[in-house]
């Protein structure tokens, strides 16, 4: 399985992508709605409406870093945590799958987490500037 083995950078480079345009997508969303919708949802479940920014960092910010590989494990850890408190505050209650379950968070939750320990990989701003993940 050698092949398999040369052909992980490309796993990682699409955990990446993916994980990151999920990410800028949904951080854009709150960004042109205005921050008043996620204020007012992070008021009504107990969390202080200043986070929102910290929301939009995690997700737009975040996103944006870890499709290009640059920071990755610490926009992965941002974007983990903030997948984490959504998953716990707002979609926990309503089960694992249908409406406002947790398992598309959790998917993105996942992914940011095997980034965190796995690192940008070789196709990566990260790799260019010598940061090359995982110690071996």
């Amino acid at each position: 399985m050698k092949f398999l083995d040369r052909l992980q950078p490309l796993g990682l480079l699409v955990l990446r992508l993916v994980l990151g345009a999920i990410m800028v997508t949904h951080g854009w969303q709150k960004i042109a709605g205005g921050l008043h919708g996620i204020t007012g949802l992070l008021q009504h479940i107990g969390i202080p409406p200043w986070m929102a920014y910290l929301v939009v960092l995690a997700e737009f910010g975040g996103g944006i870093l870890v499709l290009l590989g640059f920071l990755t494990r610490i926009a992965a850890f941002a974007i983990f945590i903030d997948m984490a408190v959504a998953i716990l505050k707002v979609h926990l209650k309503n089960g694992l799958t249908g409406q406002g379950g947790f398992e598309f968070p959790l998917a993105c939750a996942a992914i940011a987490f095997a980034l965190i320990f796995l690192g940008a990989g070789p196709i990566s701003l990260d790799w260019l500037r010598g940061s090359k993940g995982a110690r071996q």
